[in-house]
């Protein structure tokens, strides 16, 4: 696939080009201001990029979740932004959006997780790749694009939003729900050598079984948790093993699966203990209905700690439920123009795909938004190392994609 440079691509690169060393500064300085999640205070962040925004001429729109629903989700302040570029009446409005919430650095990294260090071609720092990167990618796309000076239709906003990590329920979810927008189509935070329509949904569940505790000298007189916990593990693994026979038909993804990721239980080696805490987590393919796939869950659990453990008390909590971004035919324009500049810049086929992870762009089709994901980034999380340490992003990769983003959005919305 080979397409003309016109002189408006030649003239966004060429903006693009003469402002990198601004996009590189711009994306160190968020990396520098600590988004942690949880703690959750990501307040703070939103005020930088505010200030960074409005001193290249963007002004934000600064939307607070209350408090009180920010702390019963766990955290301790949101602050989500919203930069609206108005071009022409008709047209679409395409939204980009991208989040600044981060799991936190933890342990083994070589360079400063904070630090935004430029090594090799490379910028260091939790959140370089996942997704800092594309508040850059796309507020420099946007800058590119108004930098040309000709007549365009439809508009541009810019979502920076703080809540994927925990769901994005109060992300995307909240501006949705509150009418502050509803956009044409979205781009959202994504890697440049894909171009990604539909992910997995994920089921995370806790679930209690409550015994009593006795001494280990006399252990007829309690009620094992932990021995029911061990039984149920085995039927949750057992079932895991089943759904690898369940295949998806969307490239990328492969099958359902079940992981147990988190045990609590027991008070003392000289005790039998009396409670245990599990955490489930069920990834479901786009194929599957979650409320059935919740269903089937909960009554296999309900039933292998009735029929082996009766005296065992089980509590079950749905923790979240992400439902999967399903394909949708009315992102065809975003999807076409992508893998046409995509290959273009990046010299190489751009598939279409999708992903086994789950993404709050899943709010955005579920409130009728077409939407890709797309950003700068490499061909895998793992080769990031997001959400590991040392995460990092090559500089080359951020600037190619901020070409093909721009070049997308004056496509989309140049004047006939």
């Amino acid at each position: 696939m080979s397409i003309a440079v016109t002189p408006a691509y030649a003239q966004l690169d060429a903006w693009i080009a003469q402002h990198f060393d601004e996009q590189v500064g711009f994306l160190q300085a968020l990396v520098r201001v600590p988004t942690d999640t949880p703690p959750g205070h990501n307040r703070p962040h939103a005020e930088t990029t505010a200030a960074l925004l409005a001193a290249m001429g963007l002004q934000a729109e600064a939307h607070a979740v209350p408090e009180a629903e920010v702390q019963a989700q766990g955290m301790q302040s949101i602050t989500n932004l919203i930069v609206r570029r108005r071009f022409g009446i008709d047209g679409p409005v395409v939204a980009l959006n991208a989040h600044g919430d981060v799991v936190p650095p933890g342990e083994g990294w070589s360079q400063e997780p904070y630090g935004g260090a430029v090594v090799e071609g490379k910028l260091y720092g939790r959140a370089a790749a996942v997704s800092k990167s594309d508040f850059a990618t796309y507020t420099f796309a946007l800058r590119a694009l108004e930098s040309l000076g000709l007549p365009l239709k439809g508009g541009v906003e810019l979502h920076f939003t703080y809540d994927e990590e925990f769901g994005g329920e109060l992300g995307p979810g909240w501006l949705l729900r509150q009418k502050l927008t509803k956009p044409d189509l979205l781009i959202a935070a994504g890697f440049s050598y894909q171009v990604v329509t539909a992910h997995n949904g994920c089921l995370q569940l806790e679930v209690t079984l409550t015994g009593l505790s006795s001494h280990a000298a006399y252990p007829e007189t309690g009620i094992d948790a932990l021995q029911a916990a061990t039984d149920l593990m085995h039927a949750l693994y057992a079932d895991n093993a089943s759904l690898k026979l369940i295949r998806s038909e969307v490239p990328g993804i492969n099958h359902p699966y079940l992981n147990i990721g988190r045990i609590e239980g027991g008070s003392n080696t000289n005790v039998v203990p009396g409670k245990v805490v599990l955490k489930l987590d069920r990834r479901m393919i786009p194929e599957e209905d979650a409320f059935e796939v919740e269903k089937a869950l909960k009554h296999l659990i309900e039933t292998n700690v009735r029929t082996h453990h009766p005296k065992v008390k089980l509590g079950i909590r749905r923790l979240l439920l992400a439902h999967s971004l399903k394909h949708d035919p009315r992102n065809q324009a975003l999807v076409d123009a992508i893998q046409r500049h995509g290959q273009e810049v990046f010299g190489e086929p751009i598939p279409v795909t999708g992903t086994p992870l789950y993404t709050d762009v899943r709010l955005y089709g579920a409130a009728g938004v077409p939407a890709v994901i797309y950003g700068a980034g490499p061909r895998t999380v793992l080769e990031s190392n997001a959400k590991r340490a040392d995460e990092h992003l090559v500089l080359a990769d951020l600037k190619r994609a901020t070409q093909v983003v721009a070049r997308t959005l004056y496509d989309l919305l140049k004047a006939d």
